[in-house]
């Protein structure tokens, strides 16, 4: 190695964002292996390079001892004396070895430890950025589409497992993806990526994306509650009275939910206005059906809800998930009753 190596480290060190210390530590580390592999080093040895030349050195390091029993691992006092009469026993007695050829194990080594440490180098890089993009959105293109998904974000390949996967949605190779990261584990392979379409996490994201008002902190979500495919309920919040919460994420003429609901491959998206009073709060999240009123019971966390007995099949929903949804979203067990229902329980009959 020479000059022109150590320019090529620094300058590989400034492109790749690498220690350049921690190349020169590898390298060290690696051609003491191959010092001792191509020509039997069985004592202790340490190898040296040049931070300025690219020399590399090699030295043998003895125990300065009275009596010599290993002459690999020990060194007399006289001889020691004769190289420097500072030594004394017990000392260590440094002595260069450098094979004539080693040059040429070191150039072969040299290259082999820096495309180790530059792979390892650019999948931890790659680790630590999609590390910081767990819980956020990232879109890629799909390369394998059979039980789990593979999707090419670029630097990485992302899984799709089957269970994050949407019912009923069908995804075919080519196609550009949105998807929430779940998940960056670290293996000896690289980064292993997990994202999903079903979390409510996709759904929180693509609102903070399409409103403004969102992003910047005006409107606040409050809570999310979704079956994925199917339907979700979203509530919100305004820090300002003047500002219509519900309004700012529908969007002029529905375009911003619309743009939400075309993305999730049309699930329906009930936005709702979170409210402090949970009889309020709770009836608004039963959206779009009407509510007459709601008793709650704190000790038992159940909300009774009455409706108009036109509205009870729109209250409780399609096989349930009106009521259930609402039920996510508040934190709150409902118990939906007609009218001329609750009016027979009064009566006794």
């Amino acid at each position: 190695m020479n000059a022109e190596f150590i320019e090529a480290l620094a300058q590989l060190s400034r492109e790749r964002q690498l220690d350049k210390s921690i190349l020169f530590d590898a390298l060290e580390t690696a051609l003491l292996s191959a010092y001792k592999k191509n020509f039997g080093g069985s004592g202790n040895v340490r190898v040296t390079i040049d931070r300025e030349t690219g020399e590399v050195s090699v030295y043998s390091l003895r125990r300065i001892v009275s009596e010599v029993k290993d002459a690999n691992s020990e060194m007399h006092i006289d001889g020691a004396k004769g190289i420097n009469p500072s030594y004394l026993l017990g000392d260590i007695c440094e002595t260069k070895v450098t094979p004539r050829n080693f040059g040429r194990v070191a150039a072969q080594t040299a290259k082999q430890i820096v495309v180790q440490r530059i792979r390892e180098a650019e999948r931890g890089m790659i680790y630590q950025e999609f590390t910081n993009r767990e819980c956020d959105i990232v879109t890629g293109v799909i390369q394998r589409a059979d039980r789990n998904v593979i999707i090419d974000l670029g630097k990485v390949e992302a899984l799709l497992p089957q269970s994050e996967q949407v019912p009923g949605e069908v995804y075919r190779p080519g196609q550009r993806l949105k998807t929430y990261v779940l998940e960056v584990r670290k293996t000896t392979k690289g980064p292993q990526v997990t994202v999903s379409r079903s979390h409510p996490g996709l759904l929180k994201r693509l609102l903070e994306l399409e409103v403004p008002e969102i992003h910047d902190g005006a409107v606040e979500l409050r809570s999310v509650a979704r079956e994925a495919g199917s339907r979700s309920k979203v509530a919100v919040f305004a820090r300002d009275e003047n500002i219509d919460p519900v309004g700012a994420c529908v969007g002029p003429r529905g375009m911003r939910i619309q743009a939400i609901v075309n993305e999730l491959g049309n699930e329906k998206v009930d936005v709702v206005e979170f409210k402090a009073d949970p009889r309020e709060y709770v009836a608004q999240a039963l959206s779009p059906a009407k509510v007459s009123r709601v008793e709650i019971n704190e000790t038992t966390k159940i909300a009774s809800v009455t409706v108009p007995d036109y509205q009870l099949s729109l209250a409780i929903g399609k096989e349930g998930q009106n009521a259930r949804l609402a039920a996510k979203l508040t934190g709150w067990k409902i118990d939906i009753k007609s009218e001329s229902q609750a009016a027979n329980l009064r009566l006794g009959v």
